[in-house]
This record gives C-alpha cells, sequence and structure tokens, in this order.
C-alpha cells in the first residue's frame, strides 16, 4: 500500500488516461482458473473457474488491506490483512484468527502442513511467528532486521518458504531479500531494491518483485530476466507488487492500483495483470472491473489450472 494515503485524482483525469490497447490477449477471464485478492479498502476475494466467479468473500466492515493469502488444497483460505491474520473455510467460518499488537502489521503468512502458520509481524522489533492452530502455541519466535524501526508499514510483505525449508524474506526498506534457517540464522542477502515479494524458482534462482521490475536473479546476484513498464508500451503500469512463475516458463506480474491515492474508474481503470513469455511476448491481460466480475485492485492471483497443494512446505523441522 502507500505509505501516506493522498488526494484522489479526479475523475476526469483518470478516466482519460490510456490505459490499455483496444484489444487485450488471451481469453479474459477464460484463460485460467484463478484465486484473486488485492490490496483495497474492504477485504475483497475470488475464486474465477470457467470464466466466472464462483466463490466471493466480502467483508464491507473491515479494516486494513489484504497484502497477502493462499488458497489451500482443502479449500480453506489464508489471508493476512495488515492489522491481523485469518484463516477462514470454504463456507467462511472464522477457523483461526490472530490480532496484530497495537503499533505493529501483518502483511505476509502462510500455512505449514495441516497446523501451522507463518507469519512476519512488522513492528519494533520486527520478528517471524511459527503457531501451532491447534493448540494455539508458538513454536518458533525470533527477530528481523529493519531499516526504520519506527517505520513499521514499511519493513516488510512477501515471506516465503523455499524448497529446502528456509525462509525468504522481501525486506522492503532494506531493499534486499534474505533467507533464514528456523533458528533465525541468516543464510543468504541479495540486493533488491525496494522489493515486495521473492520467490525461489526451480531452478535455484530468485524471482523478485519492486514497484517497476520483475527480476530472476542467479544465486550469485546476476541479472537473469527482467521485466520492466517498458516492456508493456500502450499499457498504463500502476505498481508491480508481485511477479509468479508459471508451470508453462511464462511469467505472470501483477500491476495493481492504489485506491487510497487515485480515485479508480472501472471504465478505464487499468489492467491488473499480464502473462509474459521469457521473451516478453504479452499472452494473456486480465482486466475485469465490470458490475458483475469487479475484481478490483490485483495483489495475489493464484492459478489453480492445475491441482496444487499449496500448504505442503516445512520450514527446518516444522512440517
Amino acid at each position: 500500500m502507500n505509505s501516506s494515503a493522498g488526494p484522489l485524482a479526479s475523475p476526469l483525469t483518470a478516466s482519460t488516461r490510456p490505459v490499455a490497447p483496444a484489444i487485450l490477449p488471451g481469453k479474459g477471464l477464460l484463460q485460467h482458473d484463478f484465486f484473486y485478492a488485492g490490496e483495497d479498502m474492504v477485504h475483497n476475494m475470488y475464486i474465477v473457474r470457467k470464466g466466472q466467479i464462483v466463490w466471493h468473500y466480502h467483508a464491507a466492515n473491515s479494516r486494513g488491506e489484504i497484502s497477502d493469502a493462499m488458497l489451500l488444497s482443502n479449500g480453506n483460505v489464508l489471508f493476512a490483512h495488515q492489522f491481523g491474520v485469518t484463516l477462514i473455510a470454504a463456507d467462511k467460518t472464522v477457523l483461526w484468527h490472530r490480532d496484530a499488537p497495537p503499533g505493529t502489521e501483518i502483511h505476509t503468512a502462510q500455512m505449514i502442513g495441516k497446523q501451522h502458520v507463518l507469519y512476519v509481524q512488522n513492528g519494533n522489533p520486527a520478528q517471524v511467528f511459527v503457531v501451532n492452530i491447534v493448540t494455539g502455541v508458538t513454536v518458533r519466535q525470533f527477530g528481523l532486521p529493519v531499516k526504520y524501526p519506527e517505520s513499521t508499514h514499511t519493513q516488510f510483505r512477501r515471506a516465503r518458504l523455499t524448497d529446502a525449508g528456509t525462509l525468504q524474506v522481501a525486506h522492503w526498506d532494506l531493499g534486499k531479500v534474505c533467507e533464514y534457517d528456523e533458528s533465525g540464522k541468516q543464510l543468504i542477502s541479495t540486493d533488491a531494491p525496494a522489493v515486495w515479494s521473492a520467490s525461489q524458482l526451480k531452478s535455484g534462482n530468485m524471482l523478485f518483485c519492486s514497484k517497476d521490475l520483475a527480476c530472476e536473479v542467479s544465486p550469485k546476484g546476476q541479472t537473469v530476466w527482467q521485466f520492466t513498464p517498458d516492456d508493456v508500451p500502450g499499457y498504463r503500469v500502476a505498481e508491480f507488487q508481485i511477479a509468479a512463475r508459471l508451470p508453462n516458463g511464462n511469467t505472470l506480474v501483477n500491476n495493481w492500483v492504489n485506491p487510497w491515492s487515485e480515485q479508480i474508474v472501472p471504465e478505464n481503470a487499468p489492467v491488473q495483470a499480464w502473462e509474459v513469455t521469457p521473451d516478453k511476448k504479452i499472452v494473456w491481460v486480465l482486466r475485469s472491473w465490470s458490475n458483475s466480475t469487479n475484481l478490483g485492485p490485483a495483489t495475489v492471483i493464484q492459478l489453480l489450472d492445475e491441482p496444487a497443494i499449496p500448504e505442503e512446505v516445512h520450514f527446518g523441522s516444522i512440517r
């Protein structure tokens, strides 16, 4: 999210900006099945299958933005929403919840197996927690370095476990992606200016994303591939947040528009995501702002074309 809310842009200004070509690549909502969530003034999450919204979570009286969310293999949804982290069932029953203590924020969370939730708590001190949601016991806790201890909001966004059972953390304020073992020992540090998200690829490389750069780097920090606003001429780029490498080798990059600093005009709002090939050909564009399928600002886009078990991860000995 923005670090401070600014004045709303006038509808005329927003509606007259060129946002995308008249004809968009791909098949729109029919291109992929996916789970979707975005940073917004209210909590909204969706599941889209065969071009239709088949599940929708809406909390009109919510507080805080959804910065991270994942659909689990059993239909449950875990989401981090700035002032807490919550696990809900498909019927939207709350299964587990933890509030962020005063002065702290939670912008990322990941399920480990069926019983553990890992989350990063922005604050002074900033900390990683792993909680057994059955017993309520915190089974792991350690501190993380930050550049600005008092600037809670800008410390961290996405953190993800690797196949090796380590934790990659996007240190937004430090401009680094750091990898930690389950004791909190830092193993690797890679420069990534203003980094919002990072994930380990099957090749061992890392894919990170900041507001105007999606970049794949080798373990030695060498740039292997990158995607910038210059690679999508004719489109209005608002802000990248998350880049995901797909099974087909393409990369999905979201385009988040900030509802706190801009009045979003659905008729002419920016596209919400691009799917691009390794040579940066755009093969699919998501743009869904109509009344019946208004998905809102884009942050999380989890493709559901192939069966997956996102919670099948471990953090050292924790499974």
